[in-house]
C-alpha cells in the first residue's frame, strides 16, 4: 500500500513533535525515558503489602527499603521479621527511615530487631547542633527494590492505617503504588544509593547492577524521578503536563495546597476544554489541611475544574493521569514543601494500557467520592447539598513539617486577600481566618503579659544558630587545610 506525500508529512510531523516532547519532559524532570519495562498498578495496602513481602521473601542478594514512616504495629513487625529473616540468611538488607516521620512511631527496640541479625539501618536527618533548621527537609520517599530485578515506588508508608481494622469498623487508607520489572529498576536503586551515600559509606558497585545489565521485561517506557530540595523536577513536569494535556488531566492528591502557578496551569487547561479533575481527601489526618485545601477550590471551580472529596477515612495517594497515555505514581504531594523541600521519588509512565488502568481506578474512586460545586451564589458546597444546577462552567468529562510549610503559604494568601480585599473570600476561607485570628490574639496576650515566654525561645534559637555557624566555619577551615595539605605542589616550568 502506497503512502501519500500528505501522510508521509503527517508522520514526520508527529515524529518531530514526539521527539521534542520527549526532550522537554526529560529536561523538565531531569530524568531520561527508559524503555523495556513491565509495570503493575497496585491499589491500597491489600495489593501493595503482599507484593512487597513476596519480593522480600524471594530475595537472594540485596534488599533496599526506604520509607518515610515505619509504624511499630503488627504490620510494621511483619515487615521487620521478614527483613530480619533475610538478613540471617546472608542477604544484604539496607533500610532508610526518616527521623521526623517515624518519631514516636517506632522505638529503638524495633530498629535493633533489624540490626541484630545483620541488617544495615540508617536514619535520615535527625536533629543536629550544627543545623538548627535542617530538620525541615525530610526524606519522604517510599521505595523497595530486591536483587535489582523488581522495584516498588509508592505512596504507602508501613503501618496498619493502610490495612484497616474490620473489628473496629476502620476502612483502610486509599493509596496507590506500582511494581516495576526491567532496566528502570536500576534507576530506582540509584536513587536509593544516592540517599544511602548521604548517610554514610556508599553501596558497593556489585550491589547496584547498571541499567544495561538488566534484561528487558516488557515494552513500557517510564521515567524514575528522584527529586531533592530546591530542584523542583517534578514541579516543572507537573506544570508541563498541565500545559500539554489535550483531552483529560485527572489528579489525586493527599495534601493539596497548590501554588499560584500550578493552580493557573490547571485553570488554563480547563478553560481550554481539557477535562481537569482533582480528587482530595474529605477528611485528613492533618486537621489543618482540609480547610486549606477547600480555601483554594473556588478559583479551580470557576475555571471548570471538577473537584471531588473522598468519602473514606483518608485518601493518601499521589497520582495523575493525562490523555489516556501518561500516568504518574509516587510520593510527591501537590504543595510547595513536597515539590521543593523534600527528597521525593515518583515514576512517570508513558504507556496507554497503564494509563487506561489508572483511568479505570480513578473512575472507581469517584464512585466513593462527593463532587464539590459552586452554588448559584458562587459558594463552594458538596453537590448533594445543592438543589440548583451546577455552575455553567462545570461540565462532564470524557472519560507534616512539609505540610506545615505549604500551609503557611496558603494561610498567607488567605489572610493577605482578606486584608487587601483583592479577591472575594468564601466560607471555606473563613475557617482559616478564624483560626489565624485566634492564634494572633493568644500570641499578643502572651507577649503582653509574659514577654519572657517569647524571649527565652528566641534567645535559645539565636544561640543555637550562632553555635551552628561557628561549627560550620570550623569544619570549612579544617576542610580547606586538608585540601591545601593534600594537593600536590605546583611546579614552575620555565618558558
Amino acid at each position: 500500500m502506497s503512502v501519500s506525500p500528505r501522510q508521509r508529512s503527517d508522520r514526520l510531523t508527529y515524529s518531530s513533535i514526539r521527539i521534542l516532547a520527549d526532550q522537554a519532559f526529560s529536561r523538565a524532570a531531569g530524568a531520561p525515558l527508559v524503555a523495556g519495562n513491565r509495570v503493575r498498578l497496585l491499589k491500597d495496602g491489600a495489593e501493595n503489602y503482599p507484593a512487597w513481602l513476596e519480593a522480600i521473601r524471594s530475595a537472594e542478594r540485596t534488599i533496599h527499603f526506604e520509607n518515610y514512616i515505619f509504624y511499630e504495629d503488627d504490620v510494621g513487625w511483619q515487615f521487620a521479621e521478614a527483613l530480619a529473616a533475610k538478613a540471617r540468611e546472608g542477604v544484604r538488607v539496607r533500610v532508610i527511615y526518616d527521623w521526623f516521620g517515624s518519631l514516636a512511631k517506632a522505638s529503638r527496640r524495633f530498629w535493633q530487631s533489624l540490626r541484630r541479625p545483620g541488617a544495615a539501618v540508617r536514619v535520615f536527618n535527625p536533629p543536629r547542633l550544627s543545623s538548627p533548621l535542617g530538620w525541615l527537609s525530610r526524606d519522604h520517599r517510599k521505595m523497595l527494590t530486591v536483587d535489582g530485578r523488581i522495584g516498588f515506588v509508592t505512596g504507602l508508608c508501613v503501618g496498619r492505617d493502610w490495612v484497616g481494622d474490620r473489628q473496629r469498623g476502620l476502612d483502610p487508607w486509599r493509596d496507590t503504588g506500582i511494581a516495576v520489572h526491567g532496566p528502570a529498576v536500576a534507576d530506582i536503586e540509584q536513587a536509593f544509593a544516592q540517599m544511602w551515600a548521604m548517610l554514610g559509606e556508599t553501596i558497593p558497585v556489585q550491589d547496584l547492577p547498571p541499567r544495561d545489565a538488566i534484561s528487558p521485561a516488557g515494552d513500557v517506557r517510564l521515567r524514575v524521578i528522584p527529586t531533592q530540595p530546591n530542584t523542583a523536577g517534578l514541579y516543572r513536569l507537573d506544570q508541563l503536563i498541565a500545559a500539554v494535556a489535550r483531552r483529560t488531566l485527572w489528579v489525586t492528591d493527599a495534601y493539596f495546597v497548590g501554588t499560584t502557578s500550578y493552580v493557573q496551569a490547571l485553570r488554563a487547561a480547563a478553560l481550554d476544554g481539557v477535562d481537569v479533575r482533582l480528587l482530595v481527601p474529605g477528611s485528613s489526618d492533618i486537621a489543618l489541611v482540609r480547610p486549606l485545601s477547600r480555601a483554594g477550590y473556588r478559583p479551580l471551580l470557576e475555571a471548570g475544574v471538577r473537584v471531588f472529596e473522598w468519602n473514606g477515612p483518608m485518601l493518601h495517594a499521589k497520582t495523575a493521569v493525562a490523555d489516556g497515555r501518561w500516568g504518574r505514581v509516587g510520593s510527591t504531594n501537590l504543595n510547595v514543601a513536597s515539590w521543593m523541600g523534600n527528597w521525593e521519588l515518583d515514576v512517570a509512565v508513558e504507556d496507554e494500557p497503564f494509563a487506561e488502568a489508572m483511568e479505570q481506578m480513578y473512575i472507581e474512586d469517584l464512585t466513593h467520592s462527593t463532587e464539590i460545586v459552586l452554588s448559584a451564589k458562587q459558594r463552594v458546597y458538596p453537590s448533594h447539598l445543592i438543589p440548583t444546577p451546577p455552575h455553567p462552567h462545570l461540565r462532564g468529562g470524557r472519560g507534616s513539617a512539609r505540610r506545615a510549610t505549604a500551609g503557611i503559604i496558603s494561610i498567607g494568601n488567605t489572610v493577605g486577600a482578606a486584608l487587601t480585599n483583592r479577591r472575594e473570600l468564601g466560607p471555606a476561607e473563613a475557617k482559616v481566618m478564624v483560626s489565624v485570628g485566634i492564634v494572633l490574639i493568644v500570641l499578643a496576650v502572651v507577649i503582653a503579659l509574659w514577654p519572657w515566654v517569647m524571649a527565652i525561645p528566641l534567645a535559645a534559637l539565636g544561640v543555637w544558630v550562632a553555635i551552628s555557624l561557628l561549627i560550620r566555619a570550623y569544619q570549612l577551615h579544617v576542610q580547606a587545610q586538608h585540601d591545601k595539605n593534600s594537593s600536590p605542589p605546583t611546579q614552575f616550568t620555565p618558558p
